[in-house]
């Protein structure tokens, strides 16, 4: 079977979870405790990832959520006090790779544009109701742009629409002690 090498920044906990359990996977309320007030901003379109990702139907019961991966050690967030980067091999099958500039836009409650044309023609939707996505996105009042918005979030996993660059993250359900390199 083949794997693929990738770094993941993950707490120290993390690291001793595996060395006791074998296995660890992203809960609900460790992202909660790590972004405090933000969460229910983040963990909305956490959500919807969990919803839309297409390997939903390998996430084990009891993953809440994806846990990110980088492709390279350069991309890996930087070590911090309380934390460790680990070098994985995973099997290859096991990663979803998730363009980065696409899922920065779903963060943002942003439009997905399919393409320039797309783009332009959403921009101008926007101007002509004097708001931006985020608040189309946020408010009661735009639902139908605010389905527009959500909608072009599927063009997240479409690897022929890009967005600013080809660059990926990757996605996995769970990290498992022997796939651990250093």
């Amino acid at each position: 079977m083949p794997t693929t090498t990738v770094w993941t920044k993950q707490h120290t906990a993390v690291y001793a979870q595996l060395q006791t359990h074998g296995r660890y996977t992203a809960k609900r309320s460790y992202i909660q405790r790590d972004l405090q007030e933000q969460a229910p901003l983040v963990l909305e379109v956490y959500d919807w990832l969990v919803q839309h990702h297409p390997q939903a139907q390998c996430k084990p019961a009891d993953a809440d959520y994806p846990i990110w991966v980088s492709f390279t050690g350069e991309a890996t967030m930087l070590p911090s006090p309380g934390s460790v980067v680990l070098e994985l091999r995973v099997p290859h099958e096991r990663i979803t790779p998730i363009h980065i500039a696409k899922w920065g836009t779903v963060l943002n409650y942003a439009y997905i544009p399919l393409n320039e044309t797309d783009d332009t023609r959403h921009q101008n939707l926007l101007r002509e109701y004097g708001i931006s996505d985020t608040q189309a996105y946020m408010s009661q009042f735009y639902p139908q742009i605010k389905r527009e918005i959500t909608d072009s979030w599927q063009r997240l996993f479409d690897p022929n629409i890009l967005l600013n660059s080809n660059a990926t993250y990757g996605t996995i359900w769970e990290i498992r002690k022997e796939w651990i390199i250093d």
